[in-house]
């Protein structure tokens, strides 16, 4: 039999079943080797929010959506091309998101009457039988039984066994787009060095999934999608969380400062706690604290002693940190505090993707309290936004909050990562001592900046008041006066407000200088909107894309970008925060797009929105 090559400019596949079945390290591997072949990619993890959902049931439905493409991306997909589903849960989850004529990859023993029961079907419908799938391309395998054949040599039990089903899917999918899969033996060799039978039978299946895409008659067609064009570099697959921790290195080691990150496990920022206690030969300190307010006070005590202070957590944590934020920002001094949004309130969506925090980290805070805040976009981008951020609370002596997002933090694309010699310096000035013209120390003694000295404590001479009561101006002393209480309040205000002069002016990221249509975005909005506005200035709309890092304070000139257009649109992934801000600002009628449902903006969505504006 002929088997035919065929090229295709991009692929969209969503790997899905039940939480225990592997979708996000397939998922995963399959990512890796894409990324060797330079091929452009990004991916959309899609964890089900429970812990152990019943097994089979929709809760429990664990995705992996990876876009792939021989052009640059900038979002997952608005729909699949290819679908994994390893049981009946996992098709009703994810039929709607599959394109008509579309290709479903499905494990025949996860459609058994159980499964079908599990997933909410009606009793004696199938949908593998009942030609309601006639529209797509559906391939019934026998994972499991094809699995279980595989091992049948090897002296493990059933259930382990079973765990490697999912290597079965992989190996077929890289025989079906022309994949080596030498990345994820070796992957497997070093995974499970110490388990010699668990990484052999991973091997030997993978093996066997891409040994029958060679020998089973029913495959024709081989598919492939060429090298992108990128500019030259060295590139990695990396995602948001990874390159948060290694931007706090990279800062780390720029500035001279000994790296501490004091944090509580909470998802979606648990990942940055893991990644940098792997880097102690950094001089990284990691500490794990009993608490979320344990966690901040460990990491102020960091900065007060002269170190790179670092606390991470969502929108919960903040919660609880509120009160020592304000703290920090009364003592001003140095203090990153990263939050990794997701859905709330409350416990809200745990493993789902929100930007509801933006007004909180603003404004929740008691009193006057400001604090800068910066976002990434991608997460690529997580790298040089933190890097940023330490920047600015190191020179302006102040708490940062760093925003990321539960859909920044899991997902992946390739980052071209710099050289050390490429990064900016992170200048740090500690005083050294009182000089002889001092009588006395004087802890709030402003420069131009109006940022106050960095003194450690120990240093003999610059011995000095700290804590929350509020300060006399420049002697730090505790005071009660109103004057100066209101004069220290106006200070404060005025010293965040003035990181304005030493930011780059915001670009307009795509479109025209001015026309119609302004779209403003900040966070994980940037690649539908980017997308979207790829797509409509080709059709000769006057659109353009503003995407804001600096969030407080804002750069000098945007007010002045947004007068050159007619119309602001604001799409967010919540029910319209950055907008109120704005609006505030700015005195301008700006319109909004918002989407609380856990899942990222699609390109069309955006593109919907735009035209009725138009």
């Amino acid at each position: 039999m002929e088997i035919k090559e065929a090229v295709l400019p991009e692929v969209v596949i969503k790997f899905a079943g039940d939480s225990g079945d592997g979708m996000q390290l397939t998922g995963t591997q399959f990512t890796n080797n894409t990324a060797l072949l330079g091929i452009d990619l990004s991916t959309f993890p899609d964890f089900p929010a429970e812990i152990r959902a019943p097994q089979g049931t929709i809760p429990g439905v664990s995705g992996f959506q990876l876009r792939f493409s021989s052009d640059r991306i900038f979002t997952p997909g608005d729909s699949c091309d290819v679908l994994v589903a390893m049981n009946a849960a996992a098709l009703k989850t994810n039929l709607s998101s599959l394109k008509k004529s579309g290709i479903i990859i499905a494990n025949i023993e996860g459609f058994d009457v159980k499964n079908l029961r599990l997933a909410n079907y009606p009793d004696g419908i199938n949908p593998l039988e009942d030609g309601s799938l006639e529209n797509y391309q559906v391939i019934k395998m026998e994972v499991t039984k094809l699995t279980r054949e595989t091992l049948k040599d090897f002296a493990l039990g059933t259930k382990e066994k079973d765990r490697a089903k999912n290597m079965f899917v992989l190996g077929f999918l890289y025989w079906m787009y022309n994949r080596n899969p030498e990345n994820t033996i070796n992957f497997l060799k070093e995974k499970f060095a110490k388990k010699p039978d668990i990484m052999d039978s991973n091997i030997k299946v993978l093996q066997a999934g891409y040994n029958f895409g060679d020998t089973t008659e029913t495959f024709t067609t081989r598919y492939s999608v060429k090298k992108a064009v990128m500019p030259p570099g060295n590139y990695r697959s990396i995602h948001g969380n990874q390159a948060l921790a290694y931007g706090l290195i990279a800062a780390s080691q720029k500035s001279g400062l000994q790296l501490f990150l004091g944090s509580y496990p909470i998802t979606p920022a648990s990942d940055i706690l893991h990644e940098l206690s792997r880097y102690k030969n950094f001089g990284v300190k990691t500490f794990q604290a009993e608490d979320e307010i344990a966690a901040i006070s460990s990491a102020i005590g960091a900065a007060y002693g002269g170190s790179l202070g670092v606390t991470t957590t969502s929108g919960p944590g903040i919660a609880l940190k509120s009160e020592a934020m304000g703290l920090a920002m009364m003592l001003e001094i140095p203090l990153l505090i990263c939050d990794i949004q997701r859905g709330g309130p409350s416990t809200g969506l745990p493993t789902k993707t929100e930007q509801s925090d933006l007004l909180q980290v603003f404004y929740g805070r008691n009193g006057e309290s400001p604090i800068p805040v910066i976002s990434a976009s991608t997460p690529s981008d997580c790298f040089y936004a933190v890097y940023e951020a330490v920047r600015i609370a190191i020179q302006h002596m102040t708490p940062v909050v760093f925003l990321s997002d539960g859909y920044i933090a899991n997902g992946s694309e390739p980052w071209k990562f710099p050289e050390s010699k490429d990064l900016l310096p992170i200048e740090v000035t500690f005083k050294k001592g009182r000089s002889e013209s001092e009588e006395a120390f004087q802890p709030y003694l402003r420069d131009e900046k109006l940022v106050r000295p960095w003194a450690i404590p120990g240093t003999v001479g610059l011995e000095h008041r700290v804590g929350g009561l509020e300060k006399q101006d420049i002697t730090g002393n505790v005071s009660y006066d109103p004057e100066n209480h209101e004069l220290m309040v106006k200070i404060r205000e005025e010293k965040i407000e003035k990181i304005a002069d030493y930011i780059p002016e915001q670009k307009i990221d795509n479109g025209p200088k001015n026309g119609k249509v302004l779209i403003i975005g900040w966070g994980s909005t940037y690649g539908a909107i980017k997308s979207a506005v790829v797509d409509l200035l080709k059709e000769g709309n006057q659109v353009s894309h503003v995407h804001l890092r600096y969030i407080r304070p804002f750069p000098k000139n945007l007010g002045t970008i947004i007068k050159n257009f007619d119309k602001i649109l604001i799409p967010e992934l919540n029910n319209g925060q950055l907008i109120k801000i704005i609006r505030d600002k700015y005195l301008v009628d700006a319109k909004g797009l918002n989407k609380i449902k856990g899942i990222p903006f699609t390109k069309s969505e955006v593109i919907d929105e735009v035209k009725k504006l138009l």
